[in-house]
């Protein structure tokens, strides 16, 4: 347990530094433009964040919604307000250890609701395929719209990097020989201990996997699963729409269209797996694209992606604390004895 908790300190610090990092990295880029930036700030539309807030509230709303239509078939269902509250937990968590938040909104719908973590967690697996299933076809659809630059920045970010990776190994016979026993050994391992893995599976962790497969399996015993497919697009058109409302906040961004938007939301979110919420990393993936490739002003570059990121920690923010508070007000012994 303690080894736990610390290497769970150690991931949050070491994300945190990598998103500090990618802060100052942010600022030293445009530090000349200082007084422009906190110009355009003061000058932004802040209805339309306001209008991106709203919007992104939706979306946890929306998930919500979706979370309990999976958990139905299997037995089990959370009060609404309490799944709204169970997914702003989970996203606020996300912000100090990423990836933690489906154990966290798990554990406090088992709290609160009763429903095993297990299939809880199971259940937010399925939520994830489904939402990886949707991102795919993000993907697919932002490639037929904008070909040209996501090729370039495939070329840019990915390609040429790997390229680079692979000439120098073959330059250095070591590296090469170091992959080559690192495999070997894992393959080692992995067949030295197959009979204790064996074991392993057939035990606390073998049900623990049971009753995960159950939660990612109720998506086949829904009795309407059209109104999962509507949740789930609704929840990635708010994440789109929540963004593209920030164009209309800073002057630079506005004449920005939808195809563009769906470039960076598309990579907006590889922003958020590599720092805390994606502090640092997603504005400056966003501010990197806006000036190469759609050759915004440095100004107005910098100042949306920072806009919408704050929109949203603020928006989480709130109402994750307000759901910590307000869960155990909610499902006190008195409310519970006579649910509505």
């Amino acid at each position: 347990m303690a080894q736990t908790k610390l290497r769970s300190f150690l991931q949050f610090f070491i994300l945190l530094g990598i998103g500090l990092l990618l802060v100052w990295l942010s600022l030293r880029q445009v530090a000349p433009q200082k007084d422009n930036i906190i110009s355009a700030f003061k000058k932004a539309d802040y209805f339309w964040v306001l209008v991106s807030m709203f919007i992104a509230w939706l979306s946890h709303f929306f998930r919500a919604l979706r979370w309990n239509d999976l958990l139905l078939p299997l037995g089990h269902k959370t009060k609404l307000l309490n799944a709204v509250s169970h997914v702003f937990i989970g996203y606020l968590t996300n912000y100090g250890i990423p990836r933690m938040g489906e154990v966290s909104r798990c554990t406090s719908a088992a709290k609160y609701d009763k429903v095993p973590f297990e299939i809880g967690f199971g259940t937010v697996i399925t939520e994830r395929i489904v939402d990886f299933i949707l991102f795919l076809v993000i993907f697919f659809i932002t490639l037929a719209l904008q070909f040209t630059e996501l090729i370039g920045l495939a070329n840019e970010l990915v390609f040429d990097k790997i390229r680079s990776r692979m000439e120098n190994l073959y330059d250095s016979p070591g590296q090469m020989i170091l992959l080559t026993l690192t495999v070997i050994s894992v393959v080692a391992l992995f067949l030295l201990f197959r009979k204790k893995i064996s074991l392993l599976l057939k035990g606390k962790f073998g049900n623990m996997l049971k009753g995960m497969a159950e939660g990612v399996g109720s998506i086949r015993k829904m009795k309407r699963p059209m109104r999962f497919i509507l949740l789930s697009l609704l929840i990635w058109a708010s994440y789109f729409y929540s963004l593209y409302a920030c164009f209309f906040a800073i002057e630079g961004t506005h004449q920005l269209t939808q195809a563009q938007g769906l470039t960076l939301l598309l990579f907006g979110t590889f922003g958020v797996m590599f720092s805390p919420g994606g502090l640092g990393a997603y504005p400056l993936i966003l501010y990197g694209i806006l000036v190469n490739t759609y050759h915004v002003s440095e100004v107005a570059a910098f100042a949306m992606p920072w806009l919408a990121w704050t929109a949203q920690f603020i928006l989480v923010l709130f109402f994750g604390i307000l759901s910590f508070i307000v869960l155990p007000i909610y499902n006190s012994k008195k409310h519970v004895s006579h649910p509505a």
